[in-house]
């Protein structure tokens, strides 16, 4: 099975799970009493900063990706729910740097794939704030090389590891298919001692 494959069966899996302790009488509402659209489907696309972490130095990168999640609420002001996401640095984004015998080492980081759930609260029916916690996939490369350029190691691999988030909500439109705005803080640690940093912000749609 494949990287998307499992960060789809993931959200898929927790989406259902988390379906009865959401689920209301059947005379509920689509938009939930208090007027908060924050239920249901959602896709998004998203843009912002990539910061990659290895070998002690790091490097800053325009970043994009999108996410497609599942919400439903307890009660007036909780809102929790599952989500899988894809990201990915502008052309990539690499740490280069020398090494005591003259050598030079460089990490590549490629795309990233991720599954989170998340919970927030309804500080307004508009306004959600929400942490998130997950796993996540990273392609990654890591080349040593002499100083002529001639190449001594060359490691091609996935590397596994968690992601923790937070950031805040806002509904711009309702009806049927609502339209959103976010703002979010993303931290991706991989075994292998790399990390990556991601401040991004998304537009969305619901469906409700």
């Amino acid at each position: 099975m494949t990287i998307r494959s499992l960060t789809l069966a993931a959200v898929l899996i927790a989406g259902i799970a988390s379906q009865p302790a959401l689920a209301q009488d059947d005379s509920t509402p689509t938009t939930s009493s208090n007027g908060t659209t924050f239920r249901g489907i959602r896709v998004e696309g998203n843009i912002g900063a990539d910061r990659f972490r290895s070998e002690g130095t790091h490097n800053d990168e325009f970043g994009y990706g999108g996410t497609i999640g599942f919400d439903g609420t307890f009660g007036e002001r909780i809102v929790i729910g599952a989500e899988g996401s894809y990201w990915r640095a502008n052309n990539w984004n690499e740490n280069c740097q020398g090494l005591p015998d003259d050598n030079s080492i460089c990490h590549k980081a490629f795309e990233e794939w991720g599954a989170a759930v998340r919970a927030g609260y309804l500080v307004t029916p508009q306004l959600l704030v929400f942490a998130k916690g997950g796993y996540v996939n990273s392609e990654q490369r890591r080349r040593i090389d002499d100083p002529d350029g001639a190449q001594l190691v060359y490691d091609h691999y996935r590397a596994d590891g968690y992601q923790l988030g937070g950031g805040a909500e806002y509904t711009i439109t309702q009806g049927r298919m609502p339209i959103y705005v976010n703002a979010q803080y993303v931290y991706s640690n991989y075994h292998g001692h790399t990390a990556r940093q991601r401040l991004m912000g998304g537009v969305g749609i619901r469906f409700k």
